[in-house]
C-alpha cells in the first residue's frame, strides 16, 4: 500500500499556513490506485458481518457505497447540519479551530445493526468520535472504523480507543 502514498498529493499551507494537506483527489482519479484502495478495504472487511456502512461527510461518501456494495450492506450518510430532510439526531464536536456537528436520520440504523464507519482521514479524531456517538445513540453496534489516511502524529486514534480502527496509510510526520 505504500505505493498509494506516492499518488496522494501534498498541498502545503492549506487550509492555513503550516498545514500540509493530503489531497486524495489524485488517488481517486488514478484507476489502478483507486482499484487497489477499494480492493484493500474489501479484503479487510469481507470477513466481518456488516449491516451498514456509515460514511462521514464529505469524502467518506466516496468510499461508503463502494464498500457497502461489496459487503452486501446498506449505506447511511453522516451529514453536516441541515442537510437531511427528516427527523435527525445531532452531535456537536470540537475542532482545533472551532466546533462542528454531524447529523443522521433518527431511524437510519436499526437497534443492533452492525456498523462500519468510514472516512478518508483520521486526524484529531473529532469527527470520527462524533460519528461513533451518533451511531450508538440511534442503536447501532460499531464493528470498526476505517480510514484511507491516518495522520498518526495528531493522535486521533487515542480518542477511539474502545473501537477497532483500520487505517490504510499512516503518516508519522507532517
Amino acid at each position: 500500500m505504500e505505493e498509494l502514498k506516492n499518488v496522494i498529493r501534498d498541498i502545503p499551507d492549506y487550509p492555513k499556513p503550516g498545514i500540509v494537506f493530503k489531497d486524495i483527489t489524485t488517488l481517486l482519479k488514478d484507476r489502478s490506485a483507486f482499484k487497489a484502495m477499494g480492493d484493500r478495504f474489501v479484503e479487510e472487511f469481507s470477513s466481518h458481518d456488516i449491516d451498514v456502512v456509515a460514511g462521514i461527510e464529505a469524502r467518506g461518501f466516496l468510499f461508503a457505497p463502494l464498500l457497502a456494495y461489496h459487503l452486501n450492506a446498506g449505506v447511511v450518510p453522516l451529514r453536516k447540519p441541515n442537510k437531511l430532510p427528516g427527523e435527525t439526531v445531532r452531535v456537536d464536536y470540537e475542532l482545533e479551530y472551532g466546533t462542528d456537528s454531524l447529523e443522521v436520520h433518527h431511524d437510519a440504523i436499526e437497534r443492533g445493526e452492525r456498523v462500519l464507519i468510514i472516512d478518508d482521514l483520521l486526524a484529531t479524531g473529532g469527527s470520527a468520535n462524533a460519528a461513533c456517538q451518533l451511531v450508538e445513540e440511534i442503536g447501532g453496534d460499531i464493528v470498526s472504523l476505517a480510514f484511507l489516511v491516518e495522520l498518526s502524529f495528531l493522535d486521533g486514534r487515542s480518542r477511539l480507543e474502545k473501537y477497532d480502527v483500520f487505517s490504510m496509510l499512516q503518516y508519522d510526520g507532517e
